[in-house]
């Protein structure tokens, strides 16, 4: 049975570079692996209140689709020295009790930036914070894209063959790790 992937891409912006991001990861997955990207878009701003009262539609199912998950993806743009707002509260409906959804299952985390370290500072924050969470990271190859404007060309393809190398890399040691935590 091939292994769930849950995706979720840190930017909304339609022509982002870490959606384009995401895309590579698809192309380059194992053949034994399935990944749905879970759209992060319409999750309210978390709520305790709302999260006790059961939740709305958006929210439960995002729970229910990343309990599916027998892995995770996080492709993060970097804001501020961090992940974004988006990707920080789709963590934070997914990771609250009860039975918080992505606790010790395998993940992976890359991401792309238009500056030279590509989303370094905003990947080791996500890292710090799934300690917490008990996530399990894939800890290499990291995959950084810096300077991702002239790494995609105009039809959106990702050009950087040494970048596409370590994004089949991680996909598959994110395979790997999964295995060995069922």
């Amino acid at each position: 049975m091939p292994l769930h992937v849950a995706a979720l891409c840190g930017s909304l912006r339609k022509e982002s570079f870490n959606r384009k991001l995401l895309n590579v990861c698809i192309e380059l997955k194992p053949a034994d692996m399935n990944v749905e990207v879970l759209e992060i878009r319409n999750l309210p701003l978390y709520d305790q209140d709302l999260m006790d009262a059961g939740g709305n539609d958006a929210t439960r199912l995002f729970r229910e689709r990343c309990a599916a998950a027998e892995a995770f993806l996080f492709v993060t743009p970097e804001y501020n020295y961090s992940i974004s707002g988006v990707l920080k509260n789709a963590i934070d409906w997914a990771s609250r009790p009860p039975s918080p959804p992505m606790t010790a299952k395998a993940c992976a985390v890359l991401g792309a930036s238009g500056g030279p370290v590509g989303t370094a500072r905003a990947q080791y924050h996500l890292r710090q914070m799934g300690v917490f969470l008990d996530l399990r990271f894939v800890n290499k190859p990291e995959v950084m894209v810096g300077a991702a404007q002239t790494k995609f060309d105009a039809s959106g393809k990702f050009t950087d063959e040494a970048g596409r190398g370590l994004i089949k890399d991680l996909m598959a040691n994110l395979a790997k790790l999964a295995a060995k935590l069922k």
